[in-house]
């Protein structure tokens, strides 16, 4: 899917890009398979603010994507490529024999008409759903369950693909988009092939109206505000980085730049055979 540019009339023009959508085939979505999404505006039920910068934009329906593909030994066939508005991956809707319909996140290479099934009499071809233990070494896959029978929870972003590297003792290893190296039961279902729209990474807002669109309201830094709404408001004039004596925080006293988020010693640790950022993980 490549994007589209624009000759720079306008300052917005200047940088912006879009998707050109072409490889939508069907615009309306099917309407037993959406459901309306209620927005929040970052408020909780006592109608406090409690996620900053949410709030605005445009409607949005909440498509059901089928991530567990439990639809077992049931051929069936792409009807049509639409587009989601709640994630970055298109999604193909499926007409199974039976009748059902069902959608799935579209991966590379698939078209309308092509035949698809999951469960471990399927072939290994793409878009099908099967066991880990019964793909074969090497492929890529996606929609990859963390649990067996839970849904695919993992890769399932535009462009997406993790890498089967290996099986054993009941795991299998899986080399993830962000260079993390897994060990996941072989037992989990995923999907073959990579996650369609791979030029979604080259898509540029250009402007702030686009965010809106999305629902993201502008936030402003914590340095330019008064000491009573942030820990790294006030100072005389501008300052650079937190006026050279606070340590950049979260409006809750949390530090913002270099502190660790993830609990050192954690029950998945076990799994984790090399973290994304190539270091062995911590295990008690």
């Amino acid at each position: 899917m490549p994007v589209k540019t624009f000759r720079p009339l306008t300052p917005s023009t200047r940088y912006i890009t879009i998707a050109d959508y072409s490889d939508i085939t069907k615009t309306t979505p099917e309407k037993s398979l959406v459901e309306i999404r209620k927005k929040s505006g970052g408020r909780n039920t006592y109608g406090r603010v409690t996620a900053r910068g949410i709030g605005g934009g445009h409607k949005q329906k909440i498509r059901l994507v089928d991530f567990k593909r439990n639809k077992h030994g049931v051929e069936a066939t792409v009807a049509a490529i639409e587009y989601d508005p709640l994630r970055s991956a298109r999604i193909a809707l499926l007409q199974y024999k039976d009748g059902e319909k069902r959608y799935i996140i579209a991966p590379v290479g698939i078209k309308v008409g092509v035949a698809i099934s999951s469960g471990p009499t399927a072939p290994p071809e793409v878009g099908n759903a099967l066991p880990l233990r019964l793909i074969p070494i090497g492929l890529s896959v996606h929609n990859i369950e963390l649990t067996p029978g839970s849904g695919g929870q993992m890769v399932r972003s535009a462009g997406g693909a993790a890498t089967l590297m290996s099986r054993d003792e009941g795991y299998a290893q899986l080399r993830l988009p962000s260079g993390e190296i897994r060990r996941v039961n072989e037992e989990c279902y995923a999907t073959i092939g990579q996650v369609g729209n791979t030029e979604h990474e080259n898509v540029i807002l250009g402007k702030a109206g686009r965010s809106r669109h999305r629902g993201i309201r502008p936030i402003n830094r914590g340095v330019t505000r008064n000491p009573v709404d942030h820990p790294n408001g006030g100072g005389q004039g501008k300052s650079k980085s937190g006026g050279g004596w606070q340590q950049l925080m979260s409006p809750w006293g949390k530090v913002a730049k270099g502190g660790k988020t993830r609990t050192k010693y954690k029950y998945s640790n076990r799994f984790i055979v090399v973290r994304r950022n190539g270091l062995p993980i911590k295990t008690k």
